[in-house]
């Protein structure tokens, strides 16, 4: 790379390798913030997630009644976390020469970003029209019809894609980077075991996925909401260390 010249003096290369980590981190922690701060609207506003476990048509008409804020709100939410693509692609480049995780990792993470992006996507482009069209029909065939297309598209396109898969992508990334980063002694302990922590804790939330085809399989409520925001946490505490950590930031080489 340009800063590994031979006209590149040492100090020089320690500051542009230190600016790199504390982009690293800048990314991180701007991408966490940017999905709690929609995500946490949402469950104001929409009373999400909770408003998932309602019949279909309860969803739809309260999301009608949400208007555009609401479109708009699950717009921001399905694009707030595109800090963090940067941040997984500039990551990998920065280890992948030091574990042979790290590469498969990358791709696993960027593939579960952009998979949970397109399913939360659906809230702005499909949704939509389902919702509308439900509240004005005028026919009762008309509204199970609107029932059935809602069911099979958030049972697709959100529960299979974007929780199922999406999810378990992230969870796999977590895992095999926090491994890189113990193997590395990159962080102290605390910041291994939360990642361990948040990905089991978010491994459990696949079971009320199972649940929507399973109706008696055991479930906890509250593993996806407790599992993705210490995850979060996670991405904050990282992302400081990355930027803030100048150790770090110059041993790392």
């Amino acid at each position: 790379m340009f800063f590994e010249s031979h006209n590149c003096s040492f100090p020089t290369r320690q500051i542009l390798k230190m600016k790199s980590y504390r982009l690293i981190g800048i990314f991180f922690v701007t991408g966490a913030i940017a999905l709690f701060i929609p995500y946490t609207i949402l469950t104001v506003i929409f009373e999400y997630p909770d408003i998932l476990r309602e019949d279909t048509a309860t969803i739809l008409t309260k999301f009608h009644e949400g208007g555009r804020n609401l479109i708009w709100t699950w717009f921001t939410f399905a694009i707030a976390g595109i800090p963090l693509l940067p941040a997984y692609i500039l990551l990998g480049q920065k280890l992948e020469n030091k574990s042979a995780l790290v590469r498969v990792a990358t791709g696993i993470g960027l593939a579960g970003l952009i998979i949970q992006m397109v399913g939360l996507l659906r809230w702005t482009f499909v949704v939509p029209v389902l919702a509308d069209t439900f509240v004005n029909a005028a026919d009762a065939a008309t509204k199970a019809s609107v029932i059935i297309s809602f069911k099979t598209i958030h049972q697709f396109v959100g529960v299979l894609l974007g929780e199922h898969l999406g999810q378990l992508f992230t969870i796999t990334w977590t895992v095999m980077i926090t491994i890189t980063f113990a193997r590395l002694n990159m962080f102290p302990k605390t910041v291994h075991w939360l990642g361990y922590t948040s990905s089991f804790i978010y491994f459990l939330a696949q079971a009320e996925l199972i649940k929507t085809v399973i109706p008696d399989f055991p479930a906890w409520e509250m593993a996806g909401f407790a599992g993705s925001t210490l995850w979060l946490v996670w991405l904050i505490v990282i992302g400081f260390k990355f930027g803030v950590d100048t150790g770090l930031s110059s041993n790392k080489r």
